[in-house]
């Protein structure tokens, strides 16, 4: 079998852009994957374009192999964009597989561990306004593991370009929200914040000492991960469990935060990570020091179906983020798409991913003019989406 083509579909939904990519074979068999690198998808469509020339021609099959060359076949080694291509193309390459087999990607990671890849929701996700209005709702509805972001506390907060985000007034906000939260719904439901790395060290021990008592799951992402050692310095001021990982690109940054015990739980993105192979890496890391892992799962179908994938699999897995804004793209775009029932995924069952994607609808859904949000303090200072 070889790699006859590889493309490239860069669409826009759900308010949000997308880079679908395409592998080929000489079998007729096809695979897609997905770049996770939100807001840079041309500069991905133009990293597959050059790798492209030496991929045509080899075989799908060599799975390890080509990831390697994806990494490392430059002399500055992987990179944000490097690591999302090399994960689009890792995950084609598994569905190309699974195809070729007759068989779930997750029977070739080794069979299933589990019966049901169990999932958490996004406070936003119930009716309300308030974190105990929102989680009261969500709970009628059967969720029992609920994550919660946090606001500036300002009423003209608006989560666009324009945005003020003033950690101080979102700490107090935030920590008065969640304690209601937990009030309302009692001590059995798993609560957990995402603080979008917005805070820094002080801060950070600042807000885990204001919600002690509320029981979190854990804390995710409460400062930036470039440095092990202000993590390090964190954990010393707090017993907080703490989730960490989600923008890592490629497996050696894990290594310090998962040797050191500075996570709890490892947020690794299959999209980002460098698909089921770098994950796989991750998982086996994490697991010989008794962690387990939360993937990030922000990009709709292919993003999802690759994660439930891995949790079914991994052993080392504690729960599954669902995002409720892309639980389904467009039907036409994607006419088959794993089906969320109660709070979880069963087993896909079809070759592959189990998901089928349309390249001629893809025409239907054009690029949007859809950057990131640039947030800045009152004084004009940029600060952290």
């Amino acid at each position: 079998m070889k790699i006859t083509d590889i493309k490239t579909f860069f669409v826009g939904v759900q308010g949000k852009n997308l880079l679908v990519v395409k592998v080929e074979t000489d079998r007729g068999i096809h695979g897609i994957g997905q770049g996770g690198t939100t807001t840079r998808e041309q500069a991905m469509t133009g990293a597959i374009e050059h790798m492209r020339h030496f991929l045509v021609g080899q075989d799908p099959r060599r799975i390890e192999d080509i990831n390697q060359e994806l990494y490392r076949g430059q002399y500055y080694e992987g990179g944000t964009i490097i690591t999302a291509v090399t994960s689009a193309i890792d995950i084609a390459l598994w569905d190309i597989l699974g195809k070729h087999l007759n068989t779930p990607v997750w029977q070739l990671l080794g069979g299933a561990t589990r019966q049901q890849v169990t999932c958490y929701i996004d406070g936003p996700a119930g009716a309300g306004d308030s974190y105990a209005d929102q989680a009261e709702d969500l709970v009628g509805k059967g969720w029992r593991t609920i994550r919660f972001a946090p606001e500036t506390g300002d009423p003209d907060f608006r989560q666009d370009r324009d945005s003020i985000f003033e950690p101080w007034e979102s700490i107090d906000w935030t920590a008065d929200q969640i304690r209601e939260a937990r009030k309302r719904v009692g001590p059995k439901i798993r609560l957990a914040i995402d603080y979008h790395h917005r805070l820094n060290v002080a801060e950070a021990a600042a807000f885990c000492q204001r919600i002690r008592d509320v029981d979190l799951m854990f804390l995710e992402e409460p400062i930036r991960s470039e440095s092990p050692d202000a993590y390090a310095a964190l954990r010393a001021m707090t017993p907080m469990p703490f989730a960490i990982g989600e923008e890592f690109s490629g497996i050696y940054p894990f290594a310090p935060f998962i040797e050191r015990g500075l996570a709890n739980y490892v947020r690794l993105d299959v999209c980002n990570v460098g698909g089921f192979t770098a994950s796989r890496k991750v998982a086996a890391m994490a697991e010989a020091h008794y962690l387990d892992i939360v993937p990030h799962t922000p990009q709709g179908s292919i993003c999802l179906a690759a994660s439930v994938h891995l949790c079914a699999a991994v052993h080392n897995f504690a729960i599954l983020e669902y995002n409720w804004q892309m639980p389904h793209l467009p039907e036409d775009l994607f006419p088959k798409q794993l089906q969320l029932q109660g709070d979880g995924f069963p087993l896909p069952q079809g070759a592959g991913l189990g998901i089928e994607f349309d390249e001629e609808a893809a025409r239907r859904y054009p690029p949007l003019p859809w950057e990131a949000p640039h947030f800045r303090r009152r004084d004009g200072a940029f600060t952290n989406y």
